[in-house]
């Protein structure tokens, strides 16, 4: 059986060879590569809506959980460093510079990995990242920021059914991540996880299906490639 910090390792491994494949190829003098943020309400269908956003897009994809893991390993963080030219890390230490301190950060050593790791990811490009306050650490000319919502009771009902667990156990499991997750965002960013003006779209999938918020998104990034 693979422990779970072999297949982050090995996760990263094959995408920093990905990356530098891609290097390779001679640059399109075209716009940056656009990079996709996702930040979702617990049970809103978002982490299937930025499957499906990769899968059409063909960009990488990096769950909240993978980012996670890759944030608390000093070593993939130095790997995906590595996987920059002198200009991208040069790139890098000025963002990250100013990110804290023009938004009074004080990163812990989590903090500081989870910097270095997404803004890698980002620097490369093509790739939706989910979660993590993603859409608060990279820059907004070279982000979508998608929000993605529904009422408590829908989504508590889509957790009920995907789990199988009562009505009340699921309303009481997506009120405990909503609050884990507007308390990470208010810790390392102190900003309001939920505020609209954070999002350049924000979804509703109570109204929408899966499908057409797939469809719907895809179009809007096609006009911004």
């Amino acid at each position: 059986m693979i422990s779970r910090k072999r297949s982050i390792q090995q996760i990263v491994e094959e995408q920093v060879q990905k990356w530098n494949y891609v290097r390779r190829e001679p640059e399109p003098a075209e716009k940056p590569d656009l990079v996709v943020t996702i930040s979702r309400e617990p049970g809103s269908g978002g982490k299937l809506i930025a499957a499906g956003i990769a899968e059409q897009l063909n960009f990488d994809l990096f769950h909240q959980e993978v980012i996670h893991e890759m944030a608390r390993s000093a070593q993939v963080s130095r790997q995906l460093l590595e996987s920059l030219d002198e200009k991208g890390l040069s790139f890098l230490e000025d963002w990250i510079a100013s990110l804290i301190h023009r938004n009074h950060l004080w990163p812990d050593e989590y903090l500081q990995h989870l910097l270095k790791v997404i803004t890698a990811i980002g620097k490369h490009g093509r790739a939706v990242l989910v979660g993590r306050g993603a859409n608060f650490i990279l820059p907004q000319k070279d982000i979508f920021r998608l929000r993605v919502i529904a009422p408590r009771h829908f989504r508590a009902e889509k957790v009920a059914d995907e789990y199988g667990v009562s009505f009340d156990e699921a309303k009481n499991r997506v009120i405990k991540t909503e609050s884990e997750r507007r308390a990470f965002v208010q810790k390392y960013f102190h900003e309001d996880i939920a505020a609209p003006e954070n999002y350049d779209l924000v979804i509703n999938t109570s109204t929408l299906t899966l499908e057409e918020s797939v469809e719907g998104v895809c179009a809007m990034l096609r006009l911004r490639m």
